[in-house]
């Protein structure tokens, strides 16, 4: 359909360093959508831990500067390109990105967004498109958890970790969660047993709580407390790694953290195969767009919109704040998901 030319802004992220200096605003324009594309009129976007580590270089394939961040976002279908027949315009979607979403409008692709209930709030459905949809696939799909078994999330006051401690609850699965203090009056209410991780011999604790072992560990820290981890799992149990969050200010390259999973990840699997590691096993897990990621975001939004589930939203916060937003998420202050909104006008 033909579209008059809409204005508005986008960040974009300059280079590295401080982002009150690196993140800047400039205004954009769209016309019509490309062939199989939608125009979106973004109603929340999401803050992640990938843009922290963009803003430091060290997100794995990042784009070269300057390019405009934003991971995930929920909004409105103003517009549609030719051949797009799963959208509509007046539906509300959302979208994986990677990149492109802080802005106001966002021109999409069709085909891999996922209707949102009319009703469901955008803050807390755009928590569930990157946040919620990798929770849901470390536990159901990775590690296939069955009801009665004790995991345990490190990291469990992130976007990720705080919507695991949900799931485990509605899937009738024991969560013990690892998070700073400061964090867990916000996160008692989620039913897991929680460690203090910077006060506790987090392994000591895990053993008292799980004398048997854990039938999983969701470790988004890196090849340190992969390591640890490793040693915590019962037999039988599922490692899953999904990140490298305790590397963040490590002054080697980008990359040696992820090849040092690699490494751990090789040797465990060759002990696997010989039989010496009690048919315990680790996996690393990226999230992927796909017919399975729109099965599970659907069933998440589902969720949502039935009051089932919750996310965790920390703050709230004009998308023209990025720069705030980021120092915050850089602080550790935060518990749960940031959300960016922008200005509609």
């Amino acid at each position: 359909m033909e579209t008059a030319t809409i204005t508005g802004r986008e960040l974009v992220l300059t280079g590295l360093g401080d982002p009150q200096d690196v993140l800047t605003s400039r205004e954009t324009a769209h016309s019509a959508p490309a062939a199989g594309r939608v125009l979106v009129r973004v109603e929340a976007t999401g803050l992640s831990f990938a843009e922290v580590q963009m803003l430091g270089g060290r997100y794995p394939m990042q784009p070269a500067f300057p390019f405009v961040p934003g991971y995930d976002l929920v909004g409105e279908v103003i517009a549609t390109g030719p051949g797009v027949t799963t959208c509509l315009p007046g539906q509300r979607v959302a979208a994986l990105t990677r990149t492109g979403a802080w802005a106001d409008h966002v021109e999409i692709a069709a085909d891999p967004a996922v209707v949102v209930p009319g009703e469901v709030p955008a803050d807390e459905a755009v928590a569930l498109v990157t946040n919620g949809v990798t929770a849901w696939q470390l536990l159901h799909r990775s590690a296939r958890v069955p009801r009665g078994a004790t995991v345990l999330v490190h990291g469990a006051g992130g976007g990720v970790g705080s919507t695991l401690l949900q799931l485990c609850r509605l899937a009738g699965v024991r969560a013990i969660g690892t998070a700073s203090g400061h964090r867990h009056e916000a996160l008692r209410e989620l039913g897991a047993d929680l460690v203090d991780h910077r006060t506790e011999d987090v392994g000591r604790r895990v053993r008292e709580l799980a004398p048997a072992g854990v039938d999983a560990v969701f470790d988004p820290l890196g090849p340190d407390s992969l390591a640890r981890s490793w040693e915590l799992l019962a037999p039988g149990g599922r490692l899953l790694n999904y990140g490298s969050a305790s590397t963040l200010d490590d002054d080697t390259t980008w990359w040696k953290p992820y090849a040092d999973v690699t490494r751990l990840i090789a040797r465990w699997e060759a002990l696997r195969l010989l039989g010496r590691t009690g048919g315990r096993r680790a996996r690393m897990y990226y999230v992927r767009t796909g017919r399975r990621y729109r099965d599970d975001l659907s069933r998440l939004l589902a969720l949502l919109a039935d009051g089932a589930l919750h996310p965790l939203i920390s703050h709230r916060i004009p998308l023209a704040d990025a720069a705030d937003a980021l120092a915050l998420h850089r602080s550790g202050a935060a518990t749960g998901k940031i959300v960016l909104l922008p200005q509609q006008g």
